[in-house]
């Protein structure tokens, strides 16, 4: 079974979570990834880009689940934190580079093997939408991976 994660920016918590069963792309950009742990993801990028421990954001439920459950049996929702889409729209293509090195870096010591391209796509994608919710002073957004078992 292979996981589809589909990147989002909704205004709210309870507009995510209205997109739980059907998926977000008829109601917000959202970009299509698959095959990692995306709430394992989020707090790892959290934790490179700020430099607080992974244990100590986990400690304090980050990412935040916004709807579902993680023990497999459907949809998971995920709120990034403010911290993270902040980090994300000030990164620059370097700082993207060297996160998601470090990322693929952590992976791999896990026996993951991840691909340092995709990574880097993956995080520039994840800025650009982070970049979109800032030009946007009056809209709330969060950017919410909705990973779904395919």
């Amino acid at each position: 079974m292979s996981t589809v994660i589909r990147f989002f920016v909704a205004p709210s918590h309870e507009a995510a979570a209205a997109v739980v069963d059907c998926g977000p792309d008829r109601a917000f950009e959202s970009l299509s990834y698959g095959n990692f742990d995306a709430g394992e993801a989020l707090t790892e990028w959290e934790s490179i880009f700020t430099g607080r421990s992974f244990e100590g954001l986990v400690a304090a439920d980050e990412p935040e689940a916004v709807t579902g459950s993680d023990d497999g049996d459907g949809p998971v929702v995920f709120a990034a934190s403010e911290a993270l889409r902040d980090a994300l729209a000030a990164a620059d293509q370097a700082q993207l580079g060297e996160v998601s090195q470090l990322w693929v870096q952590k992976r791999a010591a896990d026996g993951e093997t991840f691909d340092q391209e995709i990574a880097t796509e993956i995080l520039s994608e994840l800025a650009r939408l982070a970049r979109g919710v800032g030009r946007r002073h009056h809209f709330r957004g969060l950017i919410i991976p909705l990973a779904a078992g395919s």
